[in-house]
């Protein structure tokens, strides 16, 4: 069988012309094949986890890697190679806890299949071991192998699945939201700083009064620790912002497959489609057409699943200001004690 895209070699070469600004359109085609490809992977371990949640409230959704995310990620990564990019595919699980997120990790990784998960248990324990950046989760990367013919052909495609509570979240959309309504990326330290050591102190408040772990700042005193951030916090003018945002009403849908696409001046338009390959179709002629918007497929099984999972297109913070506001007033009686 080939190769998605025609090899990985191919993959890797086109990956390279993308980061050097020479790419043909025999490149991005081959990128397209390859991205294409991984619908397969996702609609393989997607039925596997929904299984395996049934009955459990347990939020299950997966998305493609948006375009403009892998090019930039190929140029922020200069030795990385594409066919090697192991979060093109990911399915993402959200939790109430973390022993239940723990208890469900677990089992998964006693199924009985002959996909191979690549990473040690703790290598993306970012609970564990938090990022400076406060992002908080842990990721699995599973190598896609299955014994059917027509599932050959996708043999060594890797898919990312990421395990969050609804606090680390509500966090990390938040994050992504600060990129979409200001020209700072704290998610990928780009831009003002002050952004992303803002969100990190907030992550470190989450952690603490939300779950009793500790987050990027372990050695920082509840005192110091809530006045740093309201300091910073103030400054940006970051909770009135956030609170002043107006989530974007969405329309129940029987058709699971959703492309959004977020337009420069913050209006989020929706389209969802009955079938998956007619979505990924639409999805790359979207992408060509419009290569500076940001666009992204998601799938799940409801239209409000699709919102939680993937709040930081509807400009929703509302929990991650009732989750941070509860937190401050929980430690600041910890201070008060």
């Amino acid at each position: 069988m080939t190769f998605p895209g025609g090899s990985k070699n191919r993959v890797n070469m086109a990956g390279q012309n993308v980061r050097d600004d020479v790419a043909t359109l025999e490149d991005l085609l081959a990128i397209e094949e390859w991205r294409s490809a991984h619908r397969a992977v996702l609609n393989t371990f997607q039925a596997s986890l929904r299984n395996r949640t049934h009955g459990k409230n347990i939020i299950v959704a997966q998305r493609h890697k948006r375009r403009n995310t892998i090019f930039n990620k190929l140029r922020r990564f200069p030795k990385m190679e594409l066919a090697r990019m192991d979060d093109v595919a990911g399915c993402r699980l959200i939790f109430n806890t973390i022993d239940e997120l723990n208890y469900f990790r677990t089992s998964f990784h006693k199924a009985r299949f002959k996909h191979k998960r690549k990473n040690d248990a703790d290598k993306y324990n970012y609970i564990k071991h938090p990022k400076n950046t406060g992002y908080r989760g842990i990721h699995d990367v599973y190598s896609y192998d299955v014994n059917s013919q027509t599932g050959k052909e996708y043999k060594g495609l890797l898919l990312e699945i990421q395990y969050r509570t609804t606090v680390q979240h509500a966090w990390a959309t938040t994050v992504e939201i600060i990129g979409f309504i200001t020209e700072s990326q704290p998610k990928f330290q780009q831009g003002d700083k002050r952004y992303e050591h803002c969100m990190a102190l907030a992550s470190e408040i989450l952690a603490r009064a939300h779950e009793g772990l500790f987050g990027p700042f372990p050695e920082m005193d509840d005192r110091d620790l809530l006045k740093e951030f309201n300091n910073l916090s103030t400054e940006l003018h970051l909770t009135e912002t956030l609170i002043g945002l107006n989530a974007v009403e969405t329309e129940s849908t029987r058709n699971r497959n959703t492309i959004l696409i977020f337009h420069e001046n913050g209006i989020l338009e929706i389209r969802s489609y009955r079938e998956a390959p007619e979505a990924i179709k639409e999805l790359f002629k979207i992408e060509k057409e419009n290569p500076d918007l940001d666009v992204v497929l998601v799938k799940a099984d409801t239209s409000e699943e699709i919102r939680t999972a993937f709040k930081n297109y509807f400009s929703d913070a509302k929990d991650f200001v009732l989750l941070l506001n509860s937190a401050q007033k929980s430690l600041q009686n910890n201070v008060k004690a």
